[in-house]
């Protein structure tokens, strides 16, 4: 480790690496197909949902952005993985280890904050389906996925900034990729104005949303409940893939959020490098296949779509 804080800002080392030989060539395979994977799938669902104007309906455009943002997180992470793997050298240059830390973390935010406006999308569905259409409109939605971005986007630049301005006392972290709390932890400087400012964004990008997606869930199981079977059933299949969605998501942000809290060392190493992977890897995996599976208008639509492909 270097100790001098000009050689701390000029580069990262990332300790979580080993040397395992020819396992890396596995490693590296297992990490691409996991990569194309995420590809494929959240580019076949955005093509389906642009190309079929029946699917031009809010909910659907939501999640084509949610889609959008999976393709934008997997890019800030698979490719740095897939370089480092090969590597002998497991360091990252200070400037591209910031910017790995905002693409992760606005990814991260974009996502809980997309998964919100969704709930709310389905209260207005479920519990008021005479007034979805004057309430969800085009401009609406246009409004509230342009503002979960740029929300998103405009925390994670403050962020960004004030970890810029720490002076750092080290250049070493344990860890597969650069993360913000692992940089803070370096500071020799006063990071009380960072932590406080993390405090604030955990509200609005994690507890403030979960409040909104619970308030929306419990309005609709309300509605569940004295309503018709025929209201039940909508439900269900609206609001299944969403639930387990969020439930996946929530899991691993929990865990990352503990572990920038409180110290996890009695955890196994592995278990925590693995579940630091979680919410990056499993999420962008998982929603198209949720998605594309449970809801049987993309479904049809995708079929449709291939079957005009081979006929012409």
């Amino acid at each position: 480790m270097l100790n001098s804080t000009l050689s701390a800002l000029s580069y990262f080392i990332l300790e979580a690496y080993v040397n395992v030989g020819a396992l890396r060539y596995f490693y590296f395979v297992v990490t691409l197909l996991l990569y194309g994977s995420i590809i494929v799938s959240n580019v076949v669902l955005i093509v389906v949902i642009s190309v079929n104007r029946s699917l031009h309906e809010p909910m659907y455009l939501f999640l084509c952005s949610l889609f959008v943002n999976e393709l934008y997180g997997s890019s800030g992470l698979f490719p740095f993985l897939l370089i480092q793997i090969l590597s002998d050298l497991h360091t990252v240059s200070a400037p591209l280890c910031f910017l790995q830390v905002f693409c992760i973390y606005t990814y991260g935010n974009i996502e809980f904050t997309s998964l919100a406006v969704m709930s709310y999308d389905r209260y207005v569905a479920i519990c008021h389906p005479l007034q979805y259409n004057s309430r969800m409109t085009p401009n609406k939605v246009t409004v509230l996925i342009v503002l979960s971005w740029f929300y998103c986007f405009i925390r994670c630049i403050i962020t960004l900034n004030l970890n810029i301005r720490l002076t750092l006392c080290g250049n070493s972290m344990d860890s597969l990729y650069c993360q913000s709390y692992l940089i803070i932890k370096l500071a020799c400087s006063d990071a009380q104005v960072n932590n406080i400012f993390g405090l604030i964004g955990l509200f609005f990008s994690v507890i403030f949303p979960m409040m909104a997606i619970i308030f929306s869930y419990m309005r609709i199981l309300k509605i569940c409940f004295s309503g018709s079977k025929q209201t039940r059933q909508k439900a269900v299949s609206t609001c299944t893939p969403h639930l387990i969605s969020l439930v996946n998501f929530s899991f691993g942000c929990l865990f990352e959020i503990l572990q920038s809290r409180f110290d996890l060392s009695s955890w196994s190493r592995v278990l925590r490098l693995t579940l630091s992977l979680y919410f990056l890897i499993l999420q962008p995996l998982l929603n198209p296949i949720v998605y594309g599976l449970q809801m049987s208008k993309i479904r049809n639509s995708w079929k449709d779509f291939l079957q005009k492909k081979i006929l012409t």
